[in-house]
Parts: structure tokens; sequence; C-alpha cells
């Protein structure tokens, strides 16, 4: 007789019931999937499509979103028109065949072909071909290709494409929120974790620190570094991250304090294992949970620094925009233009409401009562 096969039993990490706990979450895995759009459309977006984020259009000027394509065909007329005029001729016969406008310019002397270039310099039309000339240059049959562009979000009031601004505006409210979370972690985490470590006078002197620096205003400390440093995107994210580790380093102290009695850490320290392996190896590595729940609602916290920063007009500059910026910039145009409001406010708090609801997935997913 053959003896039955042993069934081997493999064992079950915290970060895989976390995993899968986070995967039948719904509405954190569908804020995932929505932010990797957001994300992937903010990056690869504004090379597709076809306006330069800092490009003005002067004869689109607070066009409304339309997925129409420019210009329409009551304007290309009073455009071909108005140019003739620039040289000082007459527009006649003027038929419109698709995307090419063919006419007669009538004018009482001879028409220099090089002014023809006024409608290469419009934002209407391409480089004009002359077909025929009459009258000793008086007058000129003229074909014109007609340049169609689309406005998806609108242009904003210096006639720039707010599609392109908005993408822009997303790369740059994100990577403010990763970097500024990325310099309040690694400040937060490592403060933290040596006060918590340390402990007695060491840790009381550390975080009595922490406290004068959570009673100094947030506003006054960003106007103190705009008037020595100026205003730049890396002051931004420094600025913020250099404020926000403060709530991070009192998380990671507390777990820290927790952590060292545990018989883990007291083994590592029996065997010889300096103070910096015991940080490095045991302590940091086990406060990763909170740690990551904690860096996913920061994020949306920074952005909103940035937004409402950018909005009193202490954040990024023109050309360069934010989600804030434009925002501020919809809200002082919302009776006239409330598109240039809509679009952006719609991408950040499609944004945070990501950002939150990731969060909430990861708190549940790696909370240990819940294995």
């Amino acid at each position: 007789m053959t003896e039955p096969s042993a069934t081997v039993m493999q064992g079950r990490s915290l970060w895989a019931d976390a995993r899968d706990r986070l995967r039948r979450n719904r509405a954190a895995m569908t804020s995932l999937i929505v932010l990797g759009i957001i994300t992937l459309a903010c990056l690869l977006g504004p090379a597709l499509t076809g306006h330069p984020y800092d490009r003005v259009y002067p004869d689109y000027v607070k066009v409304a979103a339309s997925v129409t394509a420019h210009p329409t065909p009551d304007k290309i007329v009073p455009a071909i028109e108005r140019v003739a005029s620039r040289l000082r001729a007459k527009a006649e016969d003027i038929r419109v065949e698709g995307d090419i406008a063919r006419l007669k310019l009538v004018a009482p002397r001879a028409i220099d072909e090089r002014s023809l270039a006024f409608f290469e310099r419009s934002d209407l039309f391409h480089a004009a071909k002359v077909l025929a000339r009459e009258d000793e240059g008086k007058v000129m049959r003229i074909e014109v290709p007609i340049q169609r562009l689309h406005f998806w979000f609108g242009t904003d009031g210096n006639g720039r494409d707010l599609f392109t601004r908005t993408l822009i505006a997303g790369r740059v409210s994100l990577a403010i929120g990763l970097l500024a979370t990325f310099v309040a972690i690694l400040i937060g985490v490592t403060y933290g974790a040596v006060a918590g470590y340390v402990g007695g006078r060491t840790d009381t002197l550390m975080m009595r620190a922490v406290d004068v620096l959570y009673s100094l205003p947030f506003i006054f400390f960003v106007i103190m570094l705009v008037v020595f440093f100026g205003r730049n995107f890396v002051l931004m994210f420094l600025a913020v991250g250099a404020v926000e580790w403060l709530d991070m380093a009192r998380i990671v102290r507390g777990q820290t304090l927790s952590l060292k009695r545990r018989e883990f850490v007291q083994a590592a320290d029996a065997l010889g294992v300096g103070p910096g392996g015991i940080l490095a190896r045991h302590i940091i590595p086990n406060t990763l949970g909170p740690v990551v729940v904690y860096t996913t609602l920061l994020v949306p916290k920074v952005i909103l620094l940035e937004s409402f920063l950018s909005f009193l007009g202490l954040g990024v500059q023109e050309p360069m925009t934010s989600w804030g910026v434009l925002i501020s910039d919809g809200a002082r145009n919302i009776q006239g233009a409330s598109y240039l409001l809509i679009f952006p406010a719609i991408f950040l708090t499609t944004t945070l409401f990501c950002l939150n609801f990731i969060g909430d997935g990861l708190r549940d997913a790696l909370d240990p009562r819940d294995r």
C-alpha cells in the first residue's frame, strides 16, 4: 500500500493578505484605475493635443469648449476680409470648398506678393498660393488653405488651449504632491524613528522642537521663503514637504515606542546589532503600513495646499501652470466663461477623490485586526 501524500500548507504573509483585501475593495481598485488614466493623460496627453501649453492664439481668445473644428463657417469670410484690408485690398468672389478658400483680391495698385504672409500670420489660415494675376497685378486670384484647430476645453483669456494647459497643470500638481510627500516621509520617518528609539531627554527635546514648528503659521513660513528665495517649482515642494513631515514624525514615533519593546528588537540588540541597524532593518520596515496609508492621504492634502498657494499667487508662475492656478483664473471669469473653472476643477476633485478612496482601501487592507 502506498502512503497518502502529505498536504503541504503554505503560510500567507501580511502583505499577501493585504493585497487580496485591497483587490476586493471595488472603490479603491476603481480609484486606482481612474488615477492611472489621469496620470497617463497628464504625461502623454500634451504631446498629442497639437497645442503647446504656452502657444497664444490671438484669434481664439476665450473660445467656448466645443468638439467642432475652428474656424466655424461663419468666421471664415469675415477673417478673409479682415486680412485683405491689411493688404489694402478688397476680397471678392470668396468661395470656401472644404479646407480651401479661393478668392480674388482687388487693389488700386499692384499687390506685393510678399504681403500675402498676413494670411499665414493669422491663426485661421496657412500660407496663401497665387493662382493668377490680372490687370498688371492689381487683381490677384489666390488660394488659401484653412487651418483647422480643435479646442476641446476651449481657450483662456490669452487664447491658449485649456485642454493642454489642464494636462500640463496635472503634471505640476501631481509632481508637487508626490515630491513634497516624499520629502515629508524622508524627514518625518527618520526624525520620528530616531526620537522614539533613543527616548529619554533626546526624545523630549526633539518632540518639543516639533511642537514649536507646529505653532508657526504655514502661510507665514511660505511667504518668508518666497521673499528670500523667489517663486519657483522646486521651492514649492520643498516648502510644503518641510512642514508636512511633522505629522509623519509623530506617527512614526508612536509606532517606534511600541516596536522597540518587542522581542525581535531586543533579540537584535542582544546579538550586538547597533542602533542604526535596528532602525534600518527592524523598526522602520515595521512602520511602513501606517506610513503607506498616511502617504496616500498626504498627497491630496499637499495638492490642495499647492492649489491654495497658487490661488493666492504664491505658487507656480506663468507660463507654467497648475490646477490651482487654472481654478483661480476660472473663478475670476466664472460669469462669462464658466468652462475655465469647470474642467480644471473636475480633474482636481476626481484626483482627490481617487487618492482618498485608495487611502481608505489601504487602511482597511493593512489593518492587522482584519487578518
